[in-house]
């Protein structure tokens, strides 16, 4: 490919990479490294995603950049912070489909639009100040059912980290130093499942511009 790839990558605290060691360590930096070497292309990435941001912050804020960059991939993972300030899952959904319809918008190839789960944070210890396990564990289960079935609506790929986000619980590097957010080693799992679940669009492409 003769142009760099522009890669969006929209979300809160969980995309910007909060509890990372660095900016590098955040998933959509290693999303971008693993793109750029499986294309031999450069990629930009613009990532307006940060700490907090519910779904109406997303739309208010972030959803302006797609008309400027054009984006090539994109994606969305939100609302963790809905559920925070107690948000029903009917006006998460609601807010989301705006989100998802902006995004559709940009007729992309099937695989370059992946739409993320909110991790499984139950279990983290921070999370106890926001309420039980089971209940924290539900209402996160209802938000990620509500967004696959928007997303594959739409032709989305569904990429569920929620089993990523446990597997590895107790490691080093895998709870950040905050005691809520993903560490470094967590960051890392999620790019290589959001990349398995994107890999194939862009080797379609790099095998069609090299014949």
């Amino acid at each position: 490919m003769s142009t760099a790839i522009r890669y969006l990558a929209l979300g809160d605290s969980y995309t910007i990479g909060t509890g990372a060691s660095d900016e590098a360590h955040n998933f959509p930096s290693i999303v971008s490294g693993l793109l750029s070497k499986a294309t031999g292309t450069g990629v930009e990435l613009t990532n307006p995603a940060v700490n907090g941001f519910t779904t109406l912050d997303l739309i208010a804020k972030e959803l302006a950049v797609i008309d400027r960059i054009k984006p090539d991939l994109v994606t969305v993972l939100i609302g963790v912070n809905d559920l925070v300030q107690n948000r029903s899952v009917d006006e998460y959904k609601a807010s989301l489909v705006t989100i998802y319809d902006r995004v559709r918008g940009l007729a992309l190839e099937d695989g370059r639009v992946a739409a993320i789960a909110i991790p499984n944070w139950s279990v983290v210890p921070a999370a106890l100040q926001f309420g039980e396990p089971q209940f924290i564990r539900a209402v996160t289960n209802a938000f990620n059912a509500a967004a696959k079935r928007e997303a594959l609506e739409r032709g989305f790929t569904w990429v569920d980290i929620t089993w990523v986000s446990t597997y590895r619980l107790g490691s080093p590097g895998w709870i950040a130093g905050d005691q809520l957010h993903p560490g470094d080693a967590q960051y890392a799992a999620w790019a290589e499942v959001i990349w398995d679940n994107v890999r194939d669009s862009w080797a379609r492409t790099a095998k069609r511009l090299s014949a």
